[in-house]
């Protein structure tokens, strides 16, 4: 019996029309998947479920009553959680004061921290999650953060958990952990809305699947087990696609970028690797690896304590990323949100601000020119938006990260490209876009290092993968010599363990 049921529901945005009539049901206790490509209507319909926004027309229901949300508290209420792709925490405040928040257990209106603290470290423990609920959660890895917000929706007893993008910052290990908390919820009769690009994922938890494209009803499919990958594929971006990865050959030219012994905080062992003009260099690691952090440094975000960065032979002086990106080194951070986008800023201006000083001669800002600029790479990289106008904030994932790919090639000198978690929440339609920006930049001779925690990733778009190992460099694999098993065990700290 259907326990979760949209209806004719529908989303307008100035210039957007986010979603036109969808109706789709979820029985009881099942897991329900939700897919299709960035701008697709996803990310709009869990707004509307989690009461942060309302519906223009239709209905949602819960248990057969129809739903009235006037905020995400009324939501709340009801018994629905919405755990999303950016989490929603507190990062000066504890894991256990995140999970009560609002509800801290008191005696005289005194709360006691000390009770607050056991009672979540005996809650997390039944539920198999690893975290002490005294740390701050702005000390926490992104990966454990998003382990606060799914234990929170647990503790809570939900009715209703739709799941964004949940596994796009765990571990392996913490996967699992979901994996079998959902098995768990399932069991308990609680709905699950699971949104992911993850194919995998989907075929192994979810019992039906919903697919959006352009806002509309794509497909609905009861019984998922009736369905195939490449159905589901072509019916999220309305064609097929037979190789998303769309590598091919490239002559390499010198080298370009030459790192020499790096080492700073969290890197402790010097790191050493060289790119050549053309060459697209993955980075492999599991999570705390060093992989961004070694970003971090070779682009002067992080200070280093020691180590040499050339570019076509040149020194560079990289303490700010200022020096970095004179010298023509930039960087599209993991964390888009709180890293590379300016929020509250339009399109336009995130495009344009590193490029500024170009066209601003004598301090004077040439809106002429850097409308002209934004126009340009929204073009060129096929950035979905109604207006350079828009917030990026209102722009989905995929549509973001092209944003910042615009903003560096508009930026004049760049060489050398390094993106971490390039694809990190982007569907399979934009991640193949934005593979084919890639392969453009190294055709045009541009040293690119792309940093990726999943390894299928790394193996079809890169010509060489340096794995890497609790801050060092455990393997350097040749494209001619790639071989699933061999790479993720050098990425393992024990490799007796992982071997046997």
């Amino acid at each position: 019996m259907a326990f979760l049921e949209f209806k004719d529901i529908s989303k307008g945005y100035p210039g957007v029309q986010a979603l036109s009539n969808v109706s789709f049901s979820v029985n009881k206790g099942a897991v329900h998947g939700l897919m299709g490509e960035n701008g697709a209507g996803k990310s709009t319909l869990i707004r509307l479920l989690s009461g942060d926004q309302s519906a223009d027309t239709g209905t949602i229901s819960i248990d057969g009553e129809p739903q009235t949300y006037k905020s995400v508290r009324d939501a709340f209420a009801s018994g629905v959680i919405v755990i999303h792709q950016e989490l929603q925490l507190v990062p000066e405040l504890t894991v256990a004061e995140n999970l009560w928040l609002g509800r801290f257990p008191s005696k005289a209106g005194v709360i006691s921290k000390r009770q607050l603290i056991d009672s979540v470290a005996a809650r997390l423990k039944d539920i198999g999650i690893d975290i002490d609920p005294a740390a701050k959660v702005s000390s926490l890895s992104i990966g454990a953060r998003q382990m606060v917000e799914i234990a929170k929706a647990v503790i809570l007893d939900a009715r209703v958990i739709a799941l964004d993008e949940p596994t796009s910052s765990l571990s392996s290990r913490e996967s699992e952990v979901l994996f079998t908390l959902i098995g768990k919820l399932k069991a308990k009769g609680t709905v699950i809305l699971y949104v992911s690009h993850r194919l995998d994922e989907i075929f192994r938890l979810c019992d039906s699947l919903t697919v959006l494209r352009d806002g509309k009803l794509a497909a609905h499919h009861p019984d998922i087990a009736e369905t195939s990958r490449d159905q589901i594929v072509a019916e999220m971006v309305g064609r097929e696609i037979s190789n998303i990865w769309g590598w091919r050959a490239r002559d390499f030219g010198p080298v370009r970028l030459e790192v020499r012994d790096l080492c700073g905080p969290h890197l402790p062992s010097p790191i050493s690797f060289s790119v050549r003009q053309g060459e697209i260099l993955g980075f492999f690691g599991l999570i705390g690896a060093g992989r961004s952090e070694m970003a971090r440094l070779l682009y002067g975000a992080d200070l280093r304590n020691g180590g040499a960065v050339s570019v076509d032979g040149a020194t560079v002086d990289a303490d700010s990323p200022r020096a970095s990106i004179r010298a023509g080194i930039v960087l599209c951070p993991e964390d888009r949100k709180h890293d590379g986008i300016v929020q509250g800023r339009s399109i336009e201006e995130n495009i344009a601000i590193s490029s500024r000083r170009h066209f601003s001669p004598f301090g004077f800002l040439s809106l002429g020119k850097e409308a002209a600029v934004a126009d340009e790479y929204i073009a060129r990289l096929r950035i979905r938006t109604p207006s350079r106008q828009q917030d990026i904030i209102n722009l989905s994932g995929g549509n973001q990260q092209k944003v910042i790919l615009g903003r560096w090639l508009s930026e004049q000198g760049v060489k050398v490209l390094v993106i971490d978690e390039p694809t990190r929440g982007i569907d399979i339609g934009a991640k193949a876009e934005i593979y084919e920006i890639l392969y453009g930049l190294a055709a045009d001779g541009m040293a690119i290092v792309v940093i990726s925690s999943e390894l299928p990733e790394v193996m079809g778009i890169s010509d060489r993968i340096m794995v890497m190992c609790e801050g060092r460099i455990a393997a350097e694999v040749a494209r001619s010599d790639y071989d699933e098993r061999r790479i993720l065990t050098s990425a393992l700290p024990d490799r007796t363990a992982a071997a046997s």
